[in-house]
């Protein structure tokens, strides 16, 4: 009888347990942990600690996770209000700043526009390559690892070598790009390829919607540089806007 046999007539037949437990008391075995054997219920109560100790650490991980996710849900329904708050570009534009570096803690970021009927003399509609728009159209969803063009680098200027990660999504409006949003950090595992991309997708499709509700049906000629605050979310209602 095979060792599999054994333990599927065993299987079959618990009753066994009940009519020989004063016998299979008296069994030994090697202890997991080594040092003297120990009887086959000990040892019993070993693995059932063991799987116990497995399965606290897992919950604890999902704690983890579950207390993450509430804490990133909670950024993005402030983000979410503030950029409703905001009454024109810049304003959102300021506020997305904001909230990525000082409440979600991205060191860097970077954003480029263009959008068809809109003019500007803000940075992010500075004019980008032809790749860049074949690669927002390619980012069907956000993308993050460790690559990104040397003209999106440029954006950061930063030191070549310097930044090690990167989180990039297109900006899009029935399907189509009219922008791409990236965010860069020196740590390689902060934006990493394996993980997930749910909250980024979010805030694509959030920062999407907000900006072509100013910006949809309007022509925002030439919007000064200086009505964008750097270091804090911009939602002056007085901010001017040439329509």
């Amino acid at each position: 009888m095979q060792e599999q046999d054994m333990l599927d007539w065993l299987r079959q037949h618990p009753e066994f347990f009940d009519h020989y437990a004063h016998d299979i008391a008296d069994i030994y075995v090697a202890n997991s942990h080594g040092g003297q054997a120990v009887s086959l219920t000990e040892r019993q109560l070993q693995t059932l600690r063991e799987r116990n100790r497995a399965l606290e650490g897992k919950l604890v991980e999902l704690l983890a996770f579950g207390e993450e996710n509430d804490q990133i849900s909670d950024k993005l329904h402030r983000l979410t209000v503030d950029l409703m708050q905001a009454q024109d570009l810049p304003g959102i534009i300021g506020t997305l700043e904001y909230h990525l570096q000082q409440r979600f803690s991205v060191p860097h970021v970077a954003l480029r526009l263009w959008i068809s009927g809109v003019e500007s003399n803000l940075r992010e509609f500075s004019p980008v390559g032809e790749a860049i728009g074949k690669l927002a159209q390619n980012l069907v969803s956000p993308y993050c690892g460790p690559y990104a063009t040397d003209e999106v680098q440029g954006w950061f200027g930063a030191e070549p070598g310097t930044l090690q990660s990167f989180a990039q999504f297109a900006l899009k409006t029935a399907g189509e790009p009219f922008g791409i949003l990236v965010m860069a950090s020196e740590d390689p595992q902060r934006f990493f390829p394996d993980m997930g991309t749910l909250y980024l997708q979010r805030l694509s499709e959030l920062v999407s919607a907000a900006i072509r509700r100013v910006t949809s049906g309007e022509r925002c000629d030439q919007i000064a540089e200086e009505a964008r605050l750097d270091d804090v979310p911009v939602l002056d209602e007085e901010a001017p806007v040439d329509a």
